[in-house]
């Protein structure tokens, strides 16, 4: 697998000197930077910073600003776990006190303080974060199953009759927007437009401000609409709560949780989904039963975190973390990618996680992540949703050919394309459900398939035995009956 940088925020080996320059040297005192040509594999310096300094490592963002980045799963559940020694509020940080962060820095949109519950602290944090609580409790989760399931069906239908898709851009892009614009009461808004908008936005590339202030446009007038006539959805619960809410106020916390729900789902049904297909025994464990859909995000949550890093922390006193002495002002960066393969919890990286949700995946403390059941949820459905609609499916290339988009907040699959019979459309209304299989050819990566045509037509391999599907009134065996009954009192439920 390749990465592909695409902003200032990423991981560009093209913008930095050539090899043998000074550049490539270790930086301001002797530490390494999380840019430029040290960072073309962030995840291999994360583990040589591991070996140099523990735990707790010093490192130099852009314009070699210096920062701690916390690399123990257990250092970084004591950050996010200890308010009264670091804070969000990065206007305690001492470059930004200082003037060596300038306000173009690249992280300066990840840096900069706001008037939102994830950097605020004491009484205005639990005003914020009561509301924002309060409104995600009203979330009624099977209504927001059928939601996920709908919109599943839908996307499925968009490409299951080709035979093929990119699974990124055709799939994982959309669902959580779909799903979120449903949440927050605006579906109207969702299309290609608001879903192009939004990853433009979070990329940081030349047009992000104009794609930012597209979003906000639709945030706006949603907030203009209940604030007139509220109704029952995430942002009217939002504005009518006790805590009082102002107009900026709602639509600061909208942007918040529309962008990190979208950003982290998003990269979450891409982790899982290219498990699932590049990692034969993950695969032949959800066939065989041995793992359930749900337990297969979880295992993606650890291998793979939808953020790998978030900026930041700041030390509110002289302190001592991971054996590093941690200086009144100093920034740290929480995270979850490291912190999850540390040696310490994970000696074993192929052993199964099963059971087992304390990765770092999303936050913890006063602001740990409080919309993670959403995430999940769409991440459980969708992806059931999608295997069951194409049984068959298998990726349309090598996997050396897949290609990531790094930065130090996260790494996003370019694209996932893959392959399969072609499939008649379904009732986007109704629970998915499999389709017989012709017999199948013999296909590898790169050869002739449906709409890709050959010289001469390829040997047929022996035909599987296909069950024909019962007509409706022929009565079914009764262990198919009572897996179909289960799997709709489990959607019923919302399970």
């Amino acid at each position: 697998m390749t990465s592909e940088p695409s902003s200032l925020t990423d991981t560009d080996p093209n913008a930095g000197p050539p090899p043998g320059c000074p550049a490539h040297r270790p930086g301001p005192g002797g530490l390494h930077r999380l840019y430029g040509p040290d960072a073309e594999d962030l995840g291999g310096l994360y583990e040589r910073l591991r070996d140099q300094h523990g735990p707790v490592a010093p490192v130099l963002l852009h314009d070699d600003v210096p920062m701690w980045v916390v690399l123990g799963h257990a250092e970084n559940q004591q950050l996010v776990r200890s308010p009264s020694v670091y804070t969000r509020d990065s206007r305690v940080w001492t470059p930004l006190v200082e003037g060596m962060v300038k306000p173009d820095h690249p992280l300066m949109p990840h840096i900069a303080w706001q008037p939102i519950c994830s950097h605020a602290e004491g009484d205005e944090h639990q005003r914020l974060r009561a509301a924002v609580t309060a409104a995600m409790g009203t979330i009624d989760h099977r209504t927001v199953r059928r939601h996920i399931g709908r919109h599943t069906q839908g996307l499925v239908n968009s490409f299951c009759e080709r035979g093929r898709a990119d699974l990124v851009s055709q799939f994982a892009e959309h669902l959580p927007m779909a799903v979120m614009c449903e949440i927050l009461g605006m579906p109207e808004e969702y299309n290609d437009r608001m879903v192009q908008a939004a990853r433009d936005a979070l990329k940081g590339t030349e047009t992000a401000i104009q794609s930012h202030a597209y979003v906000m446009d639709a945030l706006n007038r949603l907030t203009t609409r209940r604030r007139a006539r509220p109704e029952e959805d995430f942002t009217s619960h939002l504005i009518t709560h006790p805590a009082g809410l102002s107009d900026d106020e709602v639509r600061e916390h909208l942007r918040l949780v529309l962008f990190a729900a979208y950003e982290a789902t998003a990269n979450l049904l891409a982790n899982a989904l290219r498990m699932v297909l590049t990692e034969p025994g993950f695969r032949a464990q959800l066939n065989g039963g041995q793992m359930t859909v749900p337990e297969a995000i979880e295992q993606s949550l650890w291998d793979e975190p939808p953020f790998s890093t978030v900026l930041g922390y700041y030390a509110k006193q002289d302190t001592e973390l991971g054996g590093q002495r941690i200086r009144k002002g100093d920034g740290l960066l929480f995270a979850p990618a490291p912190g999850n393969l540390d040696p310490r919890i994970r000696p074993d990286l192929s052993a199964s996680m099963q059971g087992n949700r304390s990765h770092l995946a999303f936050g913890g403390g006063p602001h740990e992540c409080p919309g993670q059941d959403i995430g999940r949820a769409i991440a459980d459905v969708g992806v059931d949703a999608l295997l069951i609609r194409l049984s068959d499916i298998q990726l349309d290339c090598a996997e050396e050919e897949l290609r990531w988009r790094a930065s130090i907040a996260s790494r996003h699959l370019v694209s996932l394309p893959v392959r399969f019979e072609p499939k008649p459309q379904q009732d986007v209304n109704v629970l998915p459900r499999p389709v017989p299989l012709p017999p199948q050819r013999t296909w590898q990566p790169g050869t002739p398939g449906p709409d890709r045509p050959a010289v001469a037509e390829p040997r047929p391999a022996t035909p599987r035995p296909v069950t024909p599907e019962p007509h409706p009134t022929a009565p079914q065996p009764a262990a198919r009956r009572r897996g179909v009954w289960r799997r709709l009192l489990n959607w019923w439920r919302g399970e």
